[in-house]
């Protein structure tokens, strides 16, 4: 048995037939080939599976493909603009906030929310939003940097 969705991921209009047990994350790697967001650990502990959802961070390996119809979904391949990387992905890239890599769609995008839930977030308050997200790689120093140089708004040099 399938069912029918309907959403829109980063800004396309999506209609699919899906099984009921399809998790999110199945859906968007899968189905749509948006590989950037990372299937981890399956239980919503690590954080690579983090979407926008509605504009919210979500973890989309803890949720079904059905109960994000009619929902505005954002993935990690959304967030550039004609070809322009968001400032968080501008960060991460200037303050070297990866290693391996594998994590950094999620952390990005978790970042995201978190500035713009708390654009003054302290070094305390950004490792406290990231509490959600593992990293197995960096020790996570640059990954806040990343995060206070793009909330202080600096620019990236040319």
């Amino acid at each position: 048995m399938s069912l029918p969705i309907s959403l829109t991921v980063n800004g396309k209009a999506v209609n699919a037939r899906v099984d009921p047990r399809t998790l999110l994350v199945q859906f968007i790697r899968e189905n749509l080939q948006l590989t950037g967001t990372h299937v981890g650990c399956d239980t919503a502990q690590c954080g690579a599976c983090t979407v926008h959802l509605n504009g919210r961070a979500v973890k989309s390996c803890s949720m079904l493909a059905v109960q994000a119809q009619g929902a505005q979904v954002t993935t990690i391949e959304g967030l550039a603009q004609n070809g322009t990387m968001h400032p968080m992905q501008e960060a991460f890239r200037e303050c070297h906030g990866l290693q391996c890599g594998f994590c950094t769609p999620g952390m990005v995008m978790s970042a995201v929310q978190l500035l713009q839930d708390n654009p003054k977030a302290s070094e305390a308050e950004i490792r406290e939003g990231l509490d959600g997200n593992i990293c197995r790689c960096t020790g996570y120093q640059n990954i806040v940097k990343a995060i206070q140089f793009c909330q202080s708004g600096a620019k990236v040099a040319a």
